[in-house]
C-alpha cells in the first residue's frame, strides 16, 4: 500500500522538490523506477552506488534535472542540499537521531518544509522513540480512502 500512498502524494506535490528516505538500497532503487515509470523526474543515491554516480545523481537533483531525490541514509547527513520542500520517510529509520538528519534537509536557512513518514502497526513503538527524542507528537493523518493498516504522519517543520 505504500506505493499507492506514494504516488497519491507524488500527485499532489507535483514541481516541489522532494528527498525520499527509504531503509534499503534495493527499494531506493525500486521506488526511484516507480516515480519515473510514474512520469516523475527522479534520482537515487544509495551506499551501493559508486561516488561518482551519487555525485552525478545529486548534480542532477541541485541543477533541478531531477526534482525528486530518493535515497537511503547516506544522503541524511552532510550533504548540502538546498531548497528542499517535502521529505519523505518512506521507511522510519531504524534510530529516532536518523529521523531528525532526515528531516533536517527541509527547513533549511529559515525555509518551512514539511516531513512525511509512512507507517504501519509495526512502526509505534519507532514513532514513540522519535516523538519523546523530539519532544513533540506527530500529527496523524489518513490518506482519502485509507485502509486502517497504513497512516501517513505529518510534522511540519518550522
Amino acid at each position: 500500500m505504500k506505493d499507492a500512498y506514494l504516488a497519491y502524494v507524488m500527485d499532489q506535490k507535483v514541481g516541489k522538490d522532494i528527498v525520499i528516505f527509504t531503509l534499503t538500497c534495493l527499494s531506493a532503487n525500486k521506488v526511484c523506477l516507480l516515480l519515473r515509470k510514474l512520469g516523475h523526474k527522479a534520482v537515487t543515491v544509495n551506499g551501493q552506488m559508486s561516488q561518482s554516480k551519487r555525485l552525478g545523481s545529486l548534480a542532477r537533483f541541485r541543477q533541478r534535472d531531477a526534482n525528486i531525490l530518493v535515497a537511503t541514509d547516506v544522503a541524511s547527513r552532510g550533504l548540502d542540499i538546498p531548497s528542499v520542500d517535502l521529505v519523505i520517510n518512506y521507511d522510519l529509520p531504524m534510530n529516532p537521531k536518523d529521523y531528525i538528519h532526515r528531516v533536517g534537509r527541509t527547513a533549511r536557512a529559515g525555509k518551512g518544509g514539511r516531513a512525511i513518514s509512512f507507517i504501519t502497526q509495526y512502526d509505534v513503538e519507532e514513532v514513540q522513540k522519535i516523538e519523546t527524542l523530539i519532544g513533540k507528537k506527530l500529527q496523524q493523518y489518513s490518506q482519502p480512502g485509507s485502509h486502517s493498516d497504513i497512516e501517513a504522519s505529518v510534522l511540519a517543520i518550522q
